[in-house]
């Protein structure tokens, strides 16, 4: 979202600009460092909230893999859906995290909202969600 909202005000800083400069390659080549460096602040952000993700699957109260398998947690609960076979997204893991599903309770007034978002980001990049 970041990204978007970034790539959106150079877009419309250029257009405000007359013609002529709007295609000069300076303006080019700065959209282009600007985008990766934006880009290298997200994989950092997605990198740290992977770590705290794992962290919190094996630490939270009750540990997420007493219920579910997860190969890379080194988890082999039985209760849980092996979440290796399911891979589930983002969202399915934050929905079920807030709400809880089947027997799973729901964690949302345990975890907060950033905690939530680093686990569901390490299940559904470990499990091979896509």
């Amino acid at each position: 979202m970041a990204i978007t909202t970034i790539a959106g005000q150079i877009i419309r800083l250029i257009s405000s600009l007359p013609k002529t400069m709007q295609y000069s390659g300076f303006w080019r080549l700065l959209v282009l460092a600007l985008f990766c460096l934006t880009t290298s602040f997200v994989r950092a952000d997605e990198a740290s909230d992977f770590i705290l993700g794992k962290k919190l699957f094996s630490s939270t109260a009750p540990p997420c893999g007493i219920c579910h398998t997860l190969k890379d947690a080194e988890s082999e609960g039985a209760i849980g859906p092996i979440l290796d076979e399911l891979k589930p997204n983002q969202l399915r893991v934050v929905t079920a995290l807030n709400n809880g599903i089947g027997a799973m309770p729901s964690f949302k007034d345990k975890l907060s909202a950033e905690e939530i978002r680093a686990i569901a980001l390490y299940v559904s990049k470990a499990s091979g969600a896509k």
